[in-house]
């Protein structure tokens, strides 16, 4: 990064002293670019004849009121769509820079969570073709992470019943993802060795873990996969009945030593579930696969000053050993005669409650396999 700004935070005031211009990718917020943007030019036209200010960027941008820039930072007017195709000319951007910038002026000014969502997600795919564009990530490194679609395939191999034609595929994915996606997916697991086809059987079968060096895989392309995941939670509300899902919020205040236990003790959770899971798929298939997403983040900034630096256990945390995750291994047994729940539909977006799932067989390996993944945010 160019700058100082964290990426999902509002940002602080870029360095007096820096010789580079704020870099919108480093952004969340337009406002706050506009506001390091504008800075930058006042401290680089320090001294010439003609001072960078407001009334020069609205001439650049071709409007009237000289004003309207300090109007937009401030929070006192939004941009429009016109507005934004002329604030992109002002600020010197080029066609994919402009429509970066339209996707984080949209997201930024959503105010309903849905809709913010959206635009999050397109955001975040923009932005990652940008990288694999200019080189930043490179695209062999991009081709080993699977996307929502070859994450949710990869769990299905220990569903009961599933066929693997493409057709099939799609109406058990909901009609989510296009046969061309499916198939991509499918022919990338089993060329890459993700799976294989058992030579007696035919049957799909896992050969090693889905990602096997997490270290190697870029942030921004774990952070894509995970936000599609959390995409599909978010459809699963407005989708699902209440009796298919389980879905509940809770808001707290915290000390930083009872965030980091609460933390501590759902990674331990989600590697109780990953140990149970594998265990249960390889004495039998799961009916229906099942999507698991914890969540824990801040909502508030901490008052300047409060925040205690001393990190002391808040209550009284026995720490056990680590279980340690390991690749689901293949299943040796031949499929349950089991039938399939009708109506036939097996990949589903639901957020699993695991106190309420008594039997085992009923949490698939993508809730886990999808924990470990998130294991790389550590």
């Amino acid at each position: 990064m160019q700058n100082s700004h964290l990426e999902f935070s509002k940002g602080k005031e870029i360095s007096m002293g820096s010789a580079n211009p704020p870099v919108l990718s480093d952004y969340m917020n337009y406002r706050q670019f506009l506001a390091d943007f504008y800075q930058f030019k006042r401290k680089s036209s320090k001294g010439s004849l003609r001072a960078y200010n407001y009334a020069v960027f609205s001439a650049a941008a071709n409007i009237k009121s000289p004003n309207y820039l300090k109007m937009i930072i401030e929070g006192k007017r939004n941009l429009s769509e016109d507005m934004i195709g002329k604030f992109g000319k002002a600020l010197g951007f080029m066609k994919d820079q402009t429509d970066e910038f339209r996707l984080l002026v949209q997201f930024t000014q959503a105010t309903d969570p849905a809709e913010r969502n959206m635009y999050l997600k397109k955001l975040s795919e923009h932005r990652v073709a940008g990288k694999l564009k200019s080189g930043e990530i490179d695209r062999k490194t991009w081709e080993k992470v699977p996307n929502w679609v070859a994450w949710i395939i990869y769990a299905m191999v220990d569903q009961e019943g599933v066929s693997f034609d493409t057709a099939a595929l799609k109406t058990l994915l909901r009609g989510k993802a296009s046969e061309d996606e499916i198939e991509t997916a499918l022919n990338t697991l089993i060329t890459s060795g993700e799976l294989r086809r058992d030579e007696v059987t035919g049957e799909l079968k896992k050969n090693r873990s889905l990602i096997e060096s997490p270290e190697e895989i870029p942030v921004a392309l774990v952070r894509k996969l995970q936000s599609q995941l959390m995409y599909l939670g978010l459809e699963s509300l407005y989708q699902d009945q209440p009796t298919d899902r389980e879905f509940g919020t809770l808001t707290m205040s915290l000390t930083k030593a009872e965030f980091e236990e609460i933390k501590f003790k759902l990674r331990q959770m989600r590697k109780a579930f990953h140990k149970d899971n594998s265990i249960a798929r390889m004495k039998e298939k799961g009916e229906r696969v099942y999507q698991l997403n914890i969540q824990l983040f801040p909502v508030t900034n901490a008052v300047e000053g409060v925040e205690k630096t001393v990190i002391k256990p808040a209550l009284d945390l026995k720490v056990e050993t680590a279980i340690v995750e390991t690749p689901v291994a293949a299943s040796t047994a031949a499929p349950q005669a089991q039938p399939v729940p009708a109506p036939a539909q097996a990949a589903t977006t639901e957020t699993a409650n695991a106190s309420a799932n008594k039997d085992r067989s009923n949490v698939s390996s993508l809730a886990a396999t999808a924990a470990s993944a998130a294991d790389l945010f550590r």
